[in-house]
């Protein structure tokens, strides 16, 4: 019989990655964009939470607002220039003191509640380094589980220049993981039109909620 290793919570930490420029959305910080009355880092924020010790976010801009929306540590990348998802993730394992990092970004406020959970099964079954979503049709490298151990390895390869999540996961025992049954939680802002569909989704289920924001992490 095949003996189920609980998923460890206490020895995770989730970070939000807001850290990007959003230029599609026309330079405006995504993470504060509102959909359905509340700010898309406060949906995923809220998401995480119960998957995690402690959430934090990762952004270079606007430290204090997010702070205050969501009560979180707030991460800078300690790689400069915008350097994408890799550095976030980075920054989250050197500040964090937890062995598993929980990853999803700022713009996608339907995360699965069974992400962590999900992911870490298919992490311990295969004895892997990082365990990444699936949607059924492609991989959805910014939805991560990371062991602390590759944190040297990620360092080196930001270290040398490389910026492609997808480049530094094939060098590491990555694990690819079926959520085809959860495809809301890939649903994305990158355009005020997505931003309208969204919200037009969101707004019954959030009817009547608070904003969320003073919410501890």
């Amino acid at each position: 019989m095949t003996q189920t290793i609980p998923y460890p919570r206490k020895d995770v930490t989730a970070v939000v990655l807001a850290g990007g420029k959003a230029r599609r959305m026309g330079g405006e910080d995504k993470g504060l964009v509102e959909v359905a009355g509340r700010p898309m880092i406060v949906h995923a924020v809220a998401a995480l939470r119960p998957q995690a010790a402690e959430v934090v976010v990762n952004a270079n801009r606007n430290a204090v607002e997010y702070r205050a929306i969501t009560g979180c540590r707030i991460i800078a990348d300690t790689v400069g220039g915008f350097a994408g998802p890799l550095a976030g993730m980075a920054s989250a394992l050197e500040a964090s003191a937890g062995g598993f990092l929980l990853t999803a970004p700022c713009d996608s406020p339907l995360v699965a509640p069974d992400l962590g959970p999900g992911l870490h099964a298919a992490l311990a079954r295969d004895g892997a380094e990082i365990a990444v979503a699936h949607d059924g049709e492609r991989m959805q490298p910014v939805f991560a589980l990371l062991t602390r151990g590759v944190l040297p390895s990620l360092l080196a390869f930001l270290e040398a220049g490389e910026r492609k999540i997808d480049a530094w996961y094939a060098t590491r025992h990555t694990v690819v993981t079926d959520f085809s049954d959860a495809p809301d939680t890939f649903l994305n802002v990158n355009t005020p039109r997505e931003r309208e569909r969204l919200e037009r989704r969101l707004a019954p289920r959030n009817a009547g909620r608070e904003t969320g924001r003073n919410s501890r992490c």
